[in-house]
């Protein structure tokens, strides 16, 4: 019995800021001085498209991190989180340099007013001719709040209950345009139909909006939707509205324990399960022999041990909670988080070192070996699973690691029939959604 195939995204760890900036393979120190520059981006997205992902997706955060110690020196000596540039610049050049892979910033609906928001994604669509979508965040970390002058972020749940409004009205923005308002009729001089263009006239708890946009349905209508909740809220707001989901697990178990819950909470709010593709973080360490591969991963373990620094740092913005404060070798009390209740959860009971350690394998389980085992060890996850694909990552990604994973796993997860091998669509939603 042969396996469905499934998906291969690519997740954008620390979006659009240095990679490997000191690590081997990282480059010159020429071109790592042009880090704000689109070359590496547009290398991967080249890369990305020749192994035919579905799409890439771009994080991002707003603010210079202080938490971990009261102060923005380790982050700023470790680029740990920041620098970084606004990834909605980056897609252009992404987009002129492909002609199918779907490009999804990170747009915060804490920070953008629901109608900038929804023109300029769908400005982006018209621009891609339908390849792009939108990463829906409600932020996390009361210094992003504060570069937007409050005191503090509003409490987690309902961040999601002003994100819920924040996505209607985006929705109803996008779709104020019929599709056939615009008539371009040059002999009776009638561009558009004003009877196909609607105000939405939207009043809420949160936010009120006239509308409509002002500017004609996107080739999607609907841009991708992409989520990443993982606290009970965060769940009931990305079964709502995502296309697809970013989700991390530190075991099949977990894993389709999480797909299964989405699914049903999908059902409750009245979806189709299949409309929404869960895919999974995954960090390879691909190499021409199992050996040589276990030394890089043994390598990256004793790096992340070496620069506990760092771990730290990115723990302490992700929670809101400064672990600079907790012995490094006793396990964790329990944690109250305002920022992401997932992760502090899961830390508890755990020391901030064996944490440290498991963060270097950033996808939970182990996918290290040749290219044949980690495509195996893929294929068996996904079956057991139940779909729906992967999400690459790696912080600090080179062009060998690209190389590696693009023109070395890729092609046996092909030969196996895992994943695609061309397009058969023209939009992002449609080849996303094609199985």
């Amino acid at each position: 019995m042969s396996s469905k195939p499934f998906h291969l995204s690519w997740f954008l760890s620390r979006g659009f800021g240095p990679k490997a900036w000191h690590h081997e393979w990282g480059g010159t120190d020429a071109a790592q001085a042009r880090w704000m520059m689109p070359d590496l981006f547009v290398d991967l997205a080249r890369s990305m498209e020749r192994a035919c992902f579905d799409y890439l997706i771009i994080e991002d955060s707003c603010n210079v991190p202080y938490t971990y110690q009261n102060s923005h020196n380790a982050y700023l000596r470790q680029a740990a989180a920041t620098p970084k540039l606004d990834p909605a610049t980056l897609v252009p050049y992404l987009a002129m340099a492909t002609k199918h892979l779907g490009l999804v910033p990170t747009l915060s609906a804490s920070e953008y007013p629901p109608y900038l928001l929804a023109r300029l994604v769908n400005s982006l669509d018209h621009l891609t001719e339908g390849r792009v979508g939108w990463n829906m965040v409600t932020g996390s970390n009361d210094g992003g709040a504060q570069n937007y002058g409050k005191d503090k972020h509003v409490p987690h749940d309902e961040r999601y209950d002003r994100a819920d409004e924040v996505a209607d009205i985006v929705t109803q923005l996008w779709e104020s345009w019929e599709p056939d308002a615009v008539v371009l009729d040059r002999d009776n001089v009638i561009f558009a139909d004003g009877n196909k263009v609607h105000p939405i006239n939207y009043k809420g708890q949160y936010f009120s909006c006239r509308g409509p946009l002002t500017a004609p349905r996107s080739p999607q209508g609907r841009p991708v939707l992409c989520q990443a909740g993982g606290s009970p809220r965060g769940l009931r707001f990305a079964s709502r509205w995502a296309d697809t989901i970013i989700a991390t697990a530190e075991s099949v178990a977990d894993m389709k324990r999480q797909r299964e819950t989405i699914r049903a909470t999908a059902v409750e709010q009245g979806r189709n399960p299949d409309n929404i593709k869960v895919l999974f973080l995954a960090d390879p360490i691909i190499d021409r022999d199992m050996e040589t591969a276990r030394q890089r991963r043994r390598d990256e373990i004793a790096f992340a041990e070496q620069n506990i620094e760092f771990a730290l740092a990115m723990m302490s913005t992700l929670t809101g909670i400064d672990f600079s404060q907790f012995p490094l070798d006793e396990p964790l009390p329990p944690l109250t988080s305002n920022g992401h209740q997932s992760a502090a959860k899961k830390w508890v009971g755990r020391t901030p070192r064996e944490i440290t350690k498991q963060r270097a394998n950033r996808s939970g389980l182990d996918y290290t070996g040749t290219p044949e085992h980690v495509a195996g060890m893929m294929e068996e996850v996904m079956q057991e699973v139940g779909g729906d694909g992967f999400l690459l990552t790696f912080g600090d990604f080179s062009r060998r690691y690209v190389a590696e994973i693009c023109d070395g796993l890729v092609p046996v997860l092909q030969k196996r029939g895992l994943t695609k091998r061309g397009y058969s669509y023209k939009t992002f939603r449609e080849n996303l959604m094609e199985f």
